[in-house]
């Protein structure tokens, strides 16, 4: 897919880049395949609100998603791709030889009629998905489970990749694109490709109202308001805050660590920001 850049017949235009779609199927979602979505404005269920700056946007059919996979040795055929409103990467409607339908994660190179499959014996061709045991060491992959049939958790975003770099002792060593190096059980499942629309990161949004219309609100800088609302408020004149960075609660930012889950820690070979 290309990007579409348009004459600026107004100033939302001017500098305004999408990527066309032109390709992509244009009717209606599979019915079967679809559900409701309310918006919640970042309220939990207390009705208080735990993440900020979250409201309005358009209204959303939530795709299901299969990220098990795990409909093993049945080929399926990639009957159309399509755009989805709530991820960044382009989804493909599959249909299995029994006749069951679901959605899956588009890979680049992945075309309308092609063939793909769950199986410890396919061919390493992108949308095909193998146990990490069966694909072969320098292989791009994306879609990888972390733990055995929970699902896939990793590398599912636009134009993501990762690659296997090496087997030891029951796991397999996958690099992230982030630089991180970690170990994933070997019976984990991945599949083969990259993630499609990899565009997705030369987008320019052109304008504040098309942020509104993906759900996101407008940012106060802290240092603009009162001592009573934000640490850095008050002053005279135009101020800087006169501290660290912190959040409206007093907890530093732009610096400290923030990472909580470190059940997985032990996985880690090498960290993402670790000098290489």
């Amino acid at each position: 897919m290309a990007l579409k850049t348009y004459n600026p017949t107004s100033p939302g235009r001017r500098e305004l880049v999408t990527v066309d779609r032109s390709e992509l199927y244009k009717g209606r979602p599979e019915k079967s395949l679809t559900e409701g979505l309310t918006k919640k404005g970042g309220r939990n269920n207390k009705g208080r609100i735990t993440a900020r700056r979250i409201g309005g946007g358009a209204k959303r059919l939530y795709r299901k998603i299969d990220f098990k996979r795990v409909k093993w040795d049945v080929p399926a055929t990639v009957e159309r791709l399509e755009y989805d409103p709530n991820r960044t990467a382009f989804i493909a409607l599959i249909r299995y030889e029994d006749g069951e339908v679901s959605y899956i994660i588009a890979p680049q190179r992945l075309a309308v009629g092609d063939t793909v499959v769950t199986s410890e014996t396919a061919d390493i061709k992108p949308g095909n998905v193998l146990p990490l045991k069966n694909i072969p060491v320098g292989t791009i992959i994306h879609n990888i489970e972390m733990k055995p049939k929970k699902g896939a958790q990793m590398v599912r975003s636009a134009g993501c990749y990762a690659q296997l770099v090496g087997r030891e002792s029951g796991y397999a060593q996958v690099k992230l694109t982030s630089g991180e190096l970690r170990r994933v059980p070997d019976q984990c499942l991945a599949t083969i490709g990259a993630v499609s629309n990899p565009d997705n990161m030369n987008k320019v949004i052109g304008k504040a109202g098309n942020k509104r219309h993906m759900g996101k609100r407008l940012s106060v800088r802290g240092v603009v308001m009162n001592p009573f609302d934000h640490p850095h408020g008050g002053g005279e004149g135009k101020s800087s805050g006169g501290r660290h960075p912190v959040t409206p609660w007093g907890k530093k930012t732009r610096g400290p660590k923030t990472r909580n889950n470190k059940s997985t820690d032990r996985l880690i070979i090498r960290r993402r920001n670790a000098k290489r």
